[in-house]
C-alpha cells in the first residue's frame, strides 16, 4: 500500500503533549498560542501571525477583512485551488472572477491575471500549489503599480520562496493551512498572517466573535469604548464575526513541529527530483519550473489529453495499491462545481484550457518524509508500465 499521507505526528509530539497537558493549563488562546505565533512570524519573515483552527478559516478571515475595510467588487482567484478560496470570497460578497493556471507549477499565469483585471479588481487571491512558487516579478510589480491587493494561499506551500523569500512573505495576508497531511500539523488549523497592524488587530477580533478586547491595541480598545460606554468593555463586537479560534494543544503541537519543518522540507524536495528523474518524460511531464518549490505532493500529468491512457493510468495505480487523487488540488477545475453554478454559464470551464488539462489528465501521488527511495522507484515503475 502507497498511502497519500503517513502519520507524521510523533513520540516526541505526543510526549510535548502529555508533558503540558500534566501542568493543568488553560487550554484556549493562553501563552502557547502567543508563542506558537510568534515563532511562525519569525520562521515565515513577517511581523504577525493568527493561530486559527483550519486554512479555511484563515482564507475566510482574511477575505472578511477585507469586507470590513470596506472594499467591495472582483476578486481574482484560481479555478484549480481548494473550495474555501473561492467560497470566502462569495460569503463576503465579492465577485469571483478566473485566471487559468501556469502548468509549469500549477498556480494561475501571471499573464491570465494581469489579463483579467478590470477596474473593479480589489485584490488577487494566488494560490501557491502544492509547494510551487506561483509568483513573478512581472506580477508583484503590476499589483503594486495598480494597488490591488495581493493575498497569498500558502497551505500547501509551506517553505517554499521567490527570490530567495518565503512565500507568504509578499502579500497583504497569507494563510496557511496545518492539516493532517500538509509539510507541517496541528492535525487541524492554519495561520493568517500580515506585515500591516491594521490589518493584524482586524484579523484577532475576526478571529474571536469579532471582540474588541482580542485586540492587542490599546487605542482600538478606548476608542469603541468611548463609542459604546454603555457597553461592558469584555463584550463589545466590532464586526459579526467567527470563532475560529484554535487551542494551546495545537500550538504546542505546532511548536514542536516547526522544529522539523525545513529539514523535512528538504526530504520532500530530494523525494521530487528522484520522482522526476525516474518518471518516462514521453508520457509524462516532468519540466516543472522547481525554482524555490517546497514539495506537498507528486505530480502526475498526461502530456497529452488521452481518456484511454488516463483509465489505464488509475486502474494501474489501483491495482498497484497507490492511493491517488484525479485533478490535483481541490478536486480539479472549480468552475465544474455545483457552488458555482449560479456564478458562470453552462460550459465556462472550457475557457480555462490548462485547468481542464488538469482536471482530466492529471494526479497526485503522496510525499512525504521518510517515504523510501525504493517505494518512490516503485510508484515511477508502475506509472511507467502504462
Amino acid at each position: 500500500m502507497y498511502p497519500l499521507m503517513h502519520n507524521n505526528i510523533t513520540d516526541e509530539d505526543i510526549d510535548c503533549l502529555i508533558s503540558f497537558l500534566r501542568t493543568k493549563p488553560k487550554l484556549t488562546q493562553g501563552d502557547k498560542v502567543k508563542e506558537f505565533e510568534e515563532s511562525w512570524s519569525e520562521w515565515l519573515g513577517v511581523k504577525y501571525s493568527v493561530f486559527v483552527n483550519s486554512g479555511s478559516s484563515a482564507n475566510l478571515i482574511s477575505i472578511a477583512a477585507l469586507k470590513e475595510k470596506g472594499l467591495q467588487g472582483e476578486i481574482i482567484v484560481p479555478p484549480l485551488t481548494w473550495v474555501s478560496d473561492i467560497a470566502s470570497v462569495i460569503q463576503n460578497g465579492f465577485t469571483p472572477k478566473f485566471a487559468d493556471i501556469d502548468l509549469k507549477n500549477l498556480s494561475m499565469d501571471p499573464k491570465k491575471i494581469m489579463e483579467a483585471v478590470t477596474v473593479d479588481t480589489r485584490a488577487v487571491f494566488l494560490t501557491h500549489v502544492q509547494g510551487f512558487n506561483g509568483l513573478s516579478q512581472e506580477l508583484l510589480d503590476f499589483l503594486e503599480e495598480r494597488e490591488i491587493i495581493l493575498i497569498e494561499d500558502v497551505c500547501e506551500s509551506h517553505g517554499a520562496t521567490f527570490q530567495s523569500k518565503k512565500l507568504g512573505s509578499f502579500g497583504l495576508i497569507s494563510n496557511f493551512s496545518f492539516y493532517y497531511a500538509h509539510h507541517m500539523s496541528t492535525i487541524e488549523g492554519g495561520m493568517v498572517c500580515t506585515d500591516d497592524e491594521e490589518t493584524y488587530q482586524m484579523l484577532r477580533m475576526l478571529r474571536s466573535h469579532g471582540l474588541v478586547r482580542e485586540s492587542t491595541d490599546d487605542s482600538i480598545k478606548e476608542s469603541y469604548l468611548k463609542e459604546s460606554n454603555e457597553l461592558n468593555s469584555q463584550f463589545i463586537f466590532a464586526f459579526p464575526s467567527y470563532n475560529v479560534r484554535n487551542t494551546e494543544l495545537g500550538a504546542v503541537l505546532g511548536l514542536n513541529q516547526l522544529k522539523r519543518l525545513d529539514d523535512n522540507n528538504k526530504a520532500r524536495t530530494e523525494n521530487l527530483l528522484y520522482f522526476l528523474d525516474n518518471l518516462d518524460k514521453n508520457i509524462y511531464k516532468v519540466d516543472f519550473d522547481l525554482e524555490g518549490s517546497s514539495n506537498y505532493a507528486f505530480n502526475v500529468i498526461l502530456n497529452e489529453p488521452d481518456f484511454i491512457l488516463r483509465n489505464k493510468v488509475e486502474n494501474i495505480l489501483t491495482n498497484a495499491e497507490i492511493e491517488f487523487r484525479r485533478g490535483s488540488a481541490g478536486g480539479g477545475n472549480q468552475l465544474r462545481q455545483p457552488y458555482l453554478k449560479s456564478f458562470i454559464p453552462e460550459g465556462y470551464w472550457n475557457n480555462f484550457p490548462n485547468t481542464e488539462h488538469i482536471h482530466h489528465f492529471a494526479w497526485y501521488v503522496g510525499n512525504y518524509n521518510g517515504l523510501s527511495k525504493s517505494k518512490i522507484k516503485d510508484i515511477c515503475d508502475t506509472l511507467n508500465s502504462v
